[in-house]
C-alpha cells in the first residue's frame, strides 16, 4: 500500500506556487521603483513646450543670422567652462550668456549657468561636477541659441551651433 504524504511535502506543488508567487514579488519590487525613482524623462508641461516650439526655432535661425558659433572649453578638475563667441563683424555681444547643461537622460542633473565675459572677449563661468554620460549644451540669450553635445570625460571641448534642422 503507497503512502499518501500530505501536499505542502510534494516538491511539485510548491514549483507551482513558486512560479507565479515570484512574478507578484517582482511585479510589486518593479511598482516600488517606479514609484520612489524619479526618471524626470516626461516634462509636466509638455503642451506649453509643444506651443513654444516656434519660438526656439526663431532663436535657432536668429543665431544663423547673425553668424554665430561657440566654442567650449571644460575644466573638469577645476569645474570652470570658458567660451569663445564667434560673430559677424556689427553685433554687439553681450555682457553675459546663459548655458544650460542639460544631461541626456537625468533631469536631476541639468545645471544653468550665467557666463560673464572677460576683458579678451571670452566668456568664462563655474559648474558643479558634471557626472560621466552624454550632455547636450545650449548657450542662450533672449533672442538665439546655439546647440551642441559633450561626452563626459572623453571629450573637453565642443563647437556650438544653430540647429537648423
Amino acid at each position: 500500500m503507497t503512502e499518501t504524504r500530505p501536499w505542502y511535502q510534494e516538491p511539485y506543488v510548491w514549483l507551482l506556487i513558486a512560479l507565479p508567487l515570484s512574478a507578484v514579488v517582482a511585479g510589486f519590487y518593479t511598482l516600488y521603483l517606479a514609484i520612489v525613482s524619479n526618471d524626470g524623462l516626461v516634462a509636466d508641461d509638455y503642451y506649453k513646450r509643444g506651443k513654444e516650439i516656434n519660438l526656439v526655432l526663431k532663436r535657432d535661425q536668429a543665431a544663423a543670422n547673425l553668424g554665430l558659433s561657440a566654442n567650449t572649453q571644460f575644466d573638469y578638475d577645476l569645474g570652470k567652462i570658458v567660451v569663445n563667441l564667434k560673430k559677424q563683424s556689427g553685433y554687439q555681444v553681450p555682457d553675459q550668456l546663459s548655458l544650460r547643461l542639460l544631461h541626456a537622460t537625468r533631469a536631476g542633473y541639468d545645471q544653468t549657468l550665467v557666463l560673464q565675459r572677460l576683458p579678451d572677449g571670452e566668456y568664462f563661468g563655474l559648474y558643479k561636477s558634471l557626472v560621466p554620460g552624454r550632455w547636450y549644451l545650449q548657450l542662450e540669450t533672449d533672442t538665439w541659441r546655439l546647440n551642441g553635445h559633450l561626452t563626459i570625460p572623453s571629450e573637453n571641448s565642443v563647437s556650438l551651433a544653430p540647429n537648423l534642422s
